[in-house]
């Protein structure tokens, strides 16, 4: 797949023990995006953060969590992400979906 120039970055804040049809939610999402055809999809393990109800998750040893914060990015073309959404809003039930454009400068696949 070619992408390059206009695009848009699609991240989804949810917590580590969310899930969907009992399959962590930040894998599900992966699967459905590389089942969509999305470019790429990274997911991110914070060590520290709060939500909407303000709870404080972290990775401190005292106060060791098992719902700490994770974050799927989504990246292609504006179109192909527009597609995706309302699959997207199926299984986020709970979290922060934002969208914001990016320009791609390189995409490539090793050789």
């Amino acid at each position: 797949m070619k992408l390059e120039g206009e695009g848009q970055l699609l991240r989804i804040f949810i917590g580590e023990s969310d899930r969907w049809h009992g399959t962590p939610l930040y894998e599900a999402i992966v699967l459905k995006a590389r089942e969509s055809g999305l470019a790429g999809a990274t997911v991110l393990r914070g060590m520290m953060g709060y939500g909407a109800k303000s709870r404080i998750h972290t990775s401190k040893v005292l106060r060791l969590s098992e719902d700490l914060p994770i974050v799927v990015e989504l990246v292609d073309r504006s179109d192909r992400i527009a597609a995706f959404l309302p699959r997207l809003d199926e299984m986020v039930v709970d979290g922060l979906v934002t969208l914001e454009r990016v320009q791609v400068i390189t995409y490539r696949a090793g050789k």
